[in-house]
């Protein structure tokens, strides 16, 4: 069990889904690269290899920044800027707030499961996508991608100091999309999926590859209850 705080910042500009690396880059650039919780790199070529407490995302169309536990204590540096104006795709932006929410949770094991859905997820490295593309059988695909899910959610608890010690029961119910993206110059599969899981995951959480891009969003699947 470990309780985090969770920040959801969304800016009252618009752009589009493919601007949220340059986003990404204007924010970087108005926070100082010497900070290096907003890109985890020492340099252009040593990566700190952890899981990203700032995330840059597009809420409707909106850019949002997603902070999770001390990444609640470095965005400060972005906003102690007075001037909050950015360029993207050749443009000025004026990033004035147009929602905040703080919260904190408490991450657990549950025994009961919440239903979530998971966009844009990037779950396959070379070896994994050579797995996939190696059968056409749709059991051994979920069977593949759950494995994975389930591997991200255990690197994210570590990401944050969250010791695991009880068993994540986790099970994908439909896989709803998956086409190719571009990250980062390379063409990979990213999915839209259906699960279910013992584990409270917050809204606009990043789970898999890319999560500091926009990549990887849960949100929760709420059922309206009949009266």
């Amino acid at each position: 069990m470990k309780k985090i705080r969770f920040l959801k910042v969304q800016f009252d500009a618009e752009i589009e889904g493919w601007e949220i690396p340059a986003f990404r880059g204007s924010v970087i650039q108005k926070a100082g690269e010497q900070h290096i919780t907003f890109h985890n790199h020492i340099n252009d070529q040593e990566v700190i290899y952890r899981y990203p407490v700032i995330q840059y995302k597009r809420i409707g169309r909106n850019p949002a920044l997603i902070c999770v536990d001390f990444g609640v204590d470095e965005v400060h540096h972005f906003f102690n800027n007075r001037n909050l104006d950015i360029e993207i795709s050749g443009r000025k932006l004026s990033l004035n707030v147009k929602y905040l929410q703080m919260n904190q949770f408490t991450l657990q094991v549950w025994e009961k499961s919440f239903s979530m859905r998971l966009t844009q997820w990037l779950a396959l490295n070379q070896e994994n996508y050579a797995k996939y593309r190696a059968t056409t059988d749709a059991f051994v695909h979920l069977t593949l991608l759950e494995g994975i899910l389930k591997a991200n959610i255990i690197s994210f608890a570590k990401g944050i100091g969250w010791d695991v010690d009880k068993d994540i029961r986790l099970r994908i119910d439909t896989i709803e999309k998956s086409r190719l993206v571009t990250y980062k110059e390379q063409k990979l599969m990213a999915f839209d999926v259906t699960f279910r899981t013992n584990v409270f995951l917050p809204d606009y959480l990043g789970l898999g590859k890319g999560v500091s891009h926009g990549f990887g969003t849960v949100r929760q699947v709420r059922t309206e209850k009949i009266p």
